[in-house]
């Protein structure tokens, strides 16, 4: 054979030879119901490894062009005479599979379609807020107020100018952060983002840090980009700052992701010092820190918690927030707080992505914001949070005792527990959708084994001991 594959080209060598013997098959030169040469002697005649040839062939076997005959070999398709039949239909489940976007973690789509199909089910499973701590008579009264005058076509790709602006006095008020309107970038929610930075600003193969465990910790975002990922345990008092300093001399990490405030999913709260320490390590080492923010304004005392970027007068740390766990989830207004260049970058990006966020539920979200009613209602929902806190852990108290153990959080709308015994994460998970309530296994949110995350934001006050009653009633089925 005078063809043969080039171990320069950059293309798998299997590759090579099930694109050569496709162009020979689709030109004729192996016609349909032929037997194409045996996997020993091709790999004999090409000087690569049956193994290698094997490959090639699965890969024509998968695009429908040659079938297995036994006793026979391996033909081509017989029924590519068919007339018409060059019209093949796409691998679809290949190209599925090769996708460069890593799929959800099983768990967390599992829990998507339960919460999408079963009405019945108690949520303690999704980060966001029941319909009766979102103020709905708020929102309809700036709903109704409203005039349609501006103009309806593409927004600001940086966001809405006004909307920005009242950001940035939200921003001083409630989270002591001084940022001026053409530092702020609206987002598609927090988690866009964080995929904008990680897009724009990082390479495959980078070392970031990420909070062990953490919500970051189950975006396929991470390893869809070809980054390492090195882990930052969260104690009692959050992330030890020397960790950090660890992971950068032995593996050169390029960013640092935090949620330092009544952290997803344990609810704790980092020590003022070890947020002075951290921004002290950033600047020594150049390393930035992206903030993620959703909870310091869910604080349930009157005191006010210092954010990372609220210390930071260096522009070291990128700052992510949202409207998300205060207001609605559904208008999917988030923001980015950065330095110019960088607002610049992810702006630019954005563009490219989806054109800047939609202008009506910025126009929404500026009249929330700024209208007289927003702080009544934060304290509002601040105490219904408390509330919700505090039933659902004298539920877990009366129905499980020493089964289970937990820290009670302060703030935020998360509460991480750890099982006391040996449990079957998934057999646990299975048996409570069958008892009609969903949690987060652990697993999907770090590396600790027998821990799960109830997000008490979600469910009805008046479900929540029923919830848990649910919870542990399908504990003690597996217990027997």
């Amino acid at each position: 054979m005078e063809w043969k594959p080039s171990r320069s080209k950059g293309l798998p060598v299997y590759k090579q030879i099930a694109n050569y013997m496709e162009m020979r098959i689709m030109n004729g030169e192996y016609p349909s119901g032929t037997c194409l040469p045996s996997e020993r002697f091709l790999a004999s005649e090409l000087g690569v490894n049956r193994g290698t040839v094997i490959a090639a062939y699965d890969e024509l076997h998968a695009a429908g062009l040659i079938t297995r005959v036994k006793g026979i070999g391996t033909i081509v398709n017989p029924d590519l005479a068919r007339e018409g039949f060059q019209k093949r239909v796409p691998n679809w489940d290949k190209y599925v599979k090769n996708g460069i976007f890593h799929i959800n973690n099983p768990l967390n789509q599992q829990i998507h379609r339960i919460l999408q199909t079963n009405e019945d089910i108690i949520n303690f499973g999704v980060g966001e807020l029941s319909q009766d701590l979102q103020p709905i008579k708020l929102i309809q009264s700036v709903h109704q107020t409203m005039e349609i005058s501006d103009y309806l076509g593409y927004e600001q790709i940086q966001g809405n100018h006004k909307l920005r602006s009242t950001i940035s006095a939200h921003l001083k008020k409630y989270r002591n952060i001084d940022a001026t309107p053409s530092s702020i970038l609206i987002t598609s929610g927090a988690q866009q983002a964080l995929y904008l930075i990680i897009l724009c600003l990082l390479r495959p193969g980078d070392s970031v840090a990420i909070e062990d465990p953490s919500y970051a910790y189950s975006l396929p975002i991470f390893h869809s980009s070809g980054l390492k990922t090195h882990f930052l345990p969260v104690t009692e008092d959050g992330v030890d700052p020397e960790h950090i300093v660890a992971l950068y001399k032995k593996n050169r990490i390029k960013m640092v992701f935090l949620n330092p405030i009544f952290q997803n999913p344990t609810g704790r709260l980092m020590s003022v010092e070890r947020r002075r320490q951290i921004i002290e390590i950033s600047t020594q080492y150049g390393i930035p820190i992206v903030e993620d923010d959703p909870y310091s304004i869910l604080g349930y005392d009157q005191t006010p918690q210092s954010t990372l970027k609220s210390m930071d007068k260096d522009g070291a740390v990128l700052y992510i927030s949202s409207l998300s766990k205060i207001i609605s989830s559904g208008l999917r207004i988030g923001w980015i707080v950065g330095p110019e260049p960088v607002i610049r970058r992810l702006t630019d990006a954005k563009q490219q992505i989806d054109f800047g966020h939609p202008n009506y539920p910025q126009w929404i979200a500026e009249r929330l914001l700024s209208s007289e009613g927003f702080d009544e209602h934060l304290q509002q929902l601040k105490r219904n949070l408390k509330r919700k806190r505090d039933l659902i852990i004298q539920a877990l108290r009366t129905e499980l005792k020493d089964d289970i153990a937990f820290s009670v959080p302060e703030g935020g709308i998360h509460l991480w527990c750890k099982l006391n015994g040996d449990w079957d994460e998934s057999e646990l998970f299975r048996e409570s959708i069958r008892h009609g309530v969903v949690f987060a296994p652990g697993s999907t949110l770090g590396s600790s084994a027998r821990h799960l995350r109830f997000t008490y934001s979600r469910a009805n006050a008046d479900l929540i001991a029923l919830g848990i009653h649910r919870f542990a009633e399908a504990m003690r089925k597996l217990k027997r």
